[in-house]
């Protein structure tokens, strides 16, 4: 059958309502008033069936006639391996796959349990509507009522989602670009996130993060100087309170924490900005002990006390040293284009595949440093 009778200047040109053939079962319905729908018919025995494709020009995630073609030929294959298409899998089909393969290898069950509960509570909306057929609509009406309110919680819902729909397009049941990626559109979409509060990990916005990192600058203690180094690196205070000489190599600007060390008991590399670096010397020059960061007692590490103190004085509100992390993660996704696995990486945060990961270490570190170079730019651009 005849295929791509369409064109976009001919779609752009039609105003009559009715439905007009691109051929082997892609059509484009105008409607009274002009809206324009690309629509998949096709028929079995006696019964003709329709799926919607979305909306050319209109709506938040118009589709267009190449996205149409490309979803109208996925549903071709479909149909040639025999798949009844109206029962096709709906986002609760698919976000049980993605829970149990992401849990499968979590040791937390909190962690567990965090995934199960965000998507049954707050994708709920999404749960009986084909994985197929999400747009971005549906995914900003999923996430108004809980954007302002909790917006942490929101952010892990988007990012949630977006994981199903990422494991939806790699099986063939979703095509074109994720609706539920930040970038995509929903940053237009939604307003600007205000103060997070991770539970008791209340942030620094990082518009704010600059100033902050001025005051600390300004003070001559070992806790300023252990807080903006774990601003910097965005990692755990505890990571940084433990730091010793023997993991940094300062002519590589790198830090390498061992497995004992990280939460999820995988040594991790730190690419260290020249700020970072001039941080560690300084420090290392100070300490009388293996410990880069010695604290008041000689041989014990700067206290975790003493550097939310130094954050607080310097943020002047109840911030914590696990909300920098928060900061980080904010300013990545919202103000950068470094890639989602990137950020995620910086963060110690685990690869879905082991086997990418150990083919990528090199490129990952590679990006990652200009990622915190990027970051330590941006901290120290306070006017």
């Amino acid at each position: 059958m005849a295929r791509n009778k369409l064109s976009e200047t001919r779609i752009r040109t039609l105003t009559k309502a009715g439905i007009y053939s691109d051929g082997d079962g892609l059509y484009l319905r105008v409607r009274v008033g002009g809206s324009k729908q690309f629509v998949f018919i096709y028929r079995r025995g006696d019964d003709r069936k329709e799926i919607g494709l979305g909306g050319y020009g209109q709506g938040t995630a118009p589709v267009s006639l190449a996205l149409a073609r490309e979803k109208a030929e996925a549903i071709r294959e479909r149909l040639a391996r025999g798949e009844d298409l109206i029962q096709r899998k709906t986002f609760a089909d698919v976000m049980e796959d993605v829970i149990s393969v992401k849990t499968a290898s979590f040791k937390n069950e909190k962690h567990k349990a965090q995934w199960r509960m965000t998507l049954d509570k707050y994708a709920a909306p999404l749960h009986k509507k084909p994985i197929a057929e999400i747009n971005r609509d549906d995914v900003v009406e999923t996430l108004k009522p809980i954007w302002a309110t909790i917006p942490e919680t929101a952010d892990r819902t988007r990012m949630r989602i977006a994981a199903v729909i990422d494991h939806a397009k790699a099986r063939g049941l979703f095509v074109g670009d994720n609706p539920a990626d930040w970038r995509g559109g929903l940053k237009e979409l939604l307003p600007a996130r205000k103060k997070l509060s991770r539970g008791h990990h209340a942030a620094v916005p990082y518009n704010e993060l600059p100033a902050v990192i001025a005051k600390l600058r300004q003070s001559m203690g070992t806790s300023a100087r252990a807080t903006e180094f774990a601003c910097l690196t965005a990692t755990r205070s505890n990571e940084v309170r433990a730091a010793k000489r023997s993991e940094f190599d300062l002519d590589e600007a790198l830090w390498t924490i061992p497995p004992e060390r990280m939460k999820a008991s995988r040594e991790h590399r730190v690419p260290l900005s020249a700020r970072a670096v001039e941080i560690v010397r300084a420090a290392m020059q100070e300490s009388t002990c293996d410990l880069v960061f010695e604290g008041g007692v000689a041989g014990r590490g700067i206290s975790d006390t003493a550097m939310v103190k130094a954050l607080r004085l310097a943020s002047g509100d109840q911030s914590t040293l696990h909300g920098l992390r928060s900061s980080f993660r904010d300013w990545a996704g919202d103000e950068t284009h470094h890639p989602r696995d990137v950020i995620e990486t910086a963060l110690a945060h685990a690869i879905k595949d082991k086997t990418e990961a150990a083919y990528r270490r090199k490129d990952a570190l590679a990006k990652r440093r200009k990622l915190m170079n990027d970051w330590a730019e941006f901290c120290a651009s306070a006017k």
